[in-house]
């Protein structure tokens, strides 16, 4: 019985505390991502080296130049892109706040509690 206990009062307590989370992104293809000296690379950037390496790829799929040109332009842009990421909390009371740390983390030392074999004493 504790272990399911637990385990709810885990899950709302830990749905409560991600539905408080506001997550916003500054993300656009002409916002800076990258700054390197005085030079401003934007996502839009990005996508030229990427057009070029699937166009290459396209073309021939041994060449390690567009495959080079493709991953590297991929991976710049998820960077970027979470990079640009920004999480806050919704206001709230503190009552609320008590609420959700006391349903997640109670209900998760109940769960881990139940876990364990009871001690014979």
């Amino acid at each position: 019985m504790p272990f399911l206990i637990g385990f709810v009062m885990m899950c709302t307590g830990f749905y409560m505390l991600l539905n408080a989370i506001v997550v916003r992104s500054h993300f656009n293809f002409g916002h800076s991502l990258y700054s390197m000296g005085g030079l401003s690379v934007t996502s839009g950037m990005i996508m030229i080296p990427f057009i070029f390496g699937v166009g290459m790829l396209f073309f021939n799929s041994k060449n390690y130049i567009g495959w080079f040109l493709t991953g590297g332009s991929l991976a710049a842009f998820i960077f970027g892109v979470i990079s640009n990421i920004n999480f806050s909390m919704k206001h709230m009371s503190a009552f609320d706040l008590i609420v959700i740390v006391v349903l997640a983390f109670g209900g998760l030392g109940l769960f881990l509690r139940s876990l364990y074999p009871p001690k014979n004493s």
